[in-house]
């Protein structure tokens, strides 16, 4: 935004989920480059800490799960940009951790409204803007968007879904000019997975069933878990990736981010699924 409350040349850019980790560097990032930055955030508090390191954000207050705040703001951004908005950074989500037996089913479904219903929703909302300037769409995808593992399938099957809304939004959005892309990042360190982290703590230390069938591979995935968590890449390497895809003039359709993503999704799709699920196992303390 310049000194005057006016778009930049480089054009407006709305992320949803800037309040952290990947979105809070997207947001930073991108207002370095130049552009108007519309920072979606669901706390007040949270955009104010946004502005004291970049003053030329603008926090605009959206969940993704309420219709009523994303209306408001597309009014709010429509208002600042009537020549349409260059840019939309689904990145908003959630990671809900657990066996699949024993997932609550209003936590699969809480799963499903913020990493794929909501995005849809927003998606929708601001195509009109989106339409008018020829922006583009960027979808925050991940590597569990390519494979699965044990206690984030509720997670890796929002992750799928986002893979193949990209593929249907990439060629229906096309006679218009919008690009989109999906980043399909591998370990990230931010705080989505030290509170998943965390989720994956408590269904270890139930005192029931679950804990007694569970505990010892999830043990056993924590450990692995924090041991990865050290060589994570960090949100930056993302951010540029999304600054690439909305810049490019032929932006990639995926973009993906670190070596694990760039090394183990190829190899999972070359060798059997029985020697992979052999090897997790083995990784987790279970027999061959």
């Amino acid at each position: 935004m310049s000194s005057t409350g006016e778009p930049t040349a480089r054009g407006a850019v709305l992320i949803t989920g800037a309040s952290s980790g990947i979105g809070r560097a997207c947001a930073l990032h991108l207002d370095a480059l130049g552009f108007t930055v519309f920072a979606g955030v669901r706390k007040e508090a949270d955009g104010k800490t946004l502005r004291t390191q970049a003053p030329g954000i603008r926090p605009i207050i959206i969940d993704v799960t309420d219709a009523d705040t994303v209306l408001a703001a597309v009014s709010e951004v429509q208002a600042a940009c009537p020549d349409g908005l260059h840019g939309l950074v689904n990145n908003a989500g959630i990671a809900v951790v657990g066996p699949v037996e024993a997932l609550a089913i209003e936590e699969l479904r809480r799963q499903f409204d913020v990493n794929v219903i909501g995005q849809i929703a927003v998606t929708q909302a601001f195509l009109p803007l989106l339409r008018q300037a020829r922006g583009r769409v960027v979808i925050m995808g991940s590597i569990f968007g390519l494979l699965s593992c044990p206690y984030v399938g509720a997670y890796a099957a929002s992750k799928f879904a986002l893979e193949a809304l990209t593929d249907s939004l990439r060629v229906e959005l096309a006679p218009w000019g919008i690009d989109v892309s999906i980043i399909e990042p591998g370990r990230m360190a931010t705080s989505i997975w030290d509170k998943s982290l965390g989720a994956m703590e408590n269904w270890r230390d139930r005192d029931d069933e679950v804990r007694v069938l569970y505990a010892g591979s999830m043990t056993a995935m924590l450990k692995k878990a924090s041991s990865l968590a050290r060589t994570s890449a960090s949100p930056e390497r993302v951010a540029r990736k999304v600054a690439h895809a909305l810049t490019a003039k032929t932006p990639k359709t995926r973009y993906r981010v670190g070596r694990d993503v760039r090394c183990w999704v190829p190899a999972r799709r070359i060798l059997p699924d029985r020697f992979c699920d052999w090897v997790i196992r083995l990784m987790l303390g279970g027999g061959a």
